[in-house]
């Protein structure tokens, strides 16, 4: 369960980092690094939920380890 939570802490974490990068944007004129540093930061969150999402199945049907 603590893996569970500290899962949910980082994606909680990554996106409201997200949010403050996309605030953060220029109207006009958005440099390549700034989205690349959104994209990466997605593809974080991402992976979080999928590890997130395979260690609650594993829970679910109870071969879970810690």
């Amino acid at each position: 369960m603590i893996r569970e939570e500290e899962l949910e802490k980082e994606i909680e974490e990554l996106e409201e980092k997200l949010q403050d990068r996309q605030a953060a944007l220029p109207a006009h004129s958005v440099r390549p690094q700034q989205m690349l540093i959104i994209e990466e930061i997605e593809t974080d969150i991402e992976e979080k939920k999928k590890e997130l999402e395979e260690l609650r199945a594993k829970i679910r049907s109870g071969s879970h380890a810690d």
